[in-house]
């Protein structure tokens, strides 16, 4: 796996050298990073508002869930274990 700029060429994907990469300029850098956060597309507070409460529903069930099982597991090792009343 590398991590580096890769260049599509003639004769497909070339790695090009870290002599290469480090021609960037720091200038250069700050505007192809301007450039990129541009593209991000930023939820609406709506969607922002729905996914967080979505986020909290999931994890009450799953609380409830993991509840449930931990009591019935905790019923059936005491049953085994004859520690039952």
């Amino acid at each position: 796996c590398h991590f580096g700029r890769q260049r599509v060429g003639r004769h497909g994907t070339e790695h090009l050298s870290k002599n290469a990469m480090a021609k960037t300029s720091p200038l250069q850098f700050a505007r192809e990073v301007r450039q990129e956060i541009s593209k991000v597309t930023w939820p609406t507070r709506k969607e922002t508002g729905i996914t967080t409460a979505m986020v909290f529903v999931m994890v009450f069930f799953a609380a409830m869930f993991f509840f449930v099982a931990d009591q019935i597991l905790h019923y059936v090792v005491r049953w085994v274990l004859g520690l039952g009343s």
